[in-house]
């Protein structure tokens, strides 16, 4: 089987990137169907303990080659926006 070359890698690299993708619009419509349960029962969108237990989840998955904390930092960023999101649907 021949190496893959430069190209070959950037194509595999932008695949994966539509796979997170659409991974992240799933997530996004989970949250947006939660939101209204969540407002119901008087939940707020920002829930310290769950977001910890996000990331202790994502912890416990990860097997590298990314650090827990790099997936922290990246975690940060979709629990922010999933935030946003929750607020927006509430408008």
């Amino acid at each position: 089987m021949p190496m893959k070359d430069l190209s070959d890698w950037r194509n595999e690299i932008n695949e994966l990137d539509r796979e997170i993708v659409a991974v992240l619009n799933r997530r996004a419509a989970c949250v947006l169907e939660l939101a209204p349960l969540k407002r119901q029962q008087g939940v707020p969108v920002y829930e310290p303990d769950r977001e910890r237990r996000v990331h202790e989840n994502v912890e416990a998955a990860n097997a590298g080659p990314l650090s827990n904390e790099s997936l922290d930092r990246i975690y940060e960023a979709v629990i922010r926006e999933m935030r946003e999101l929750q607020n927006r649907s509430a408008k």
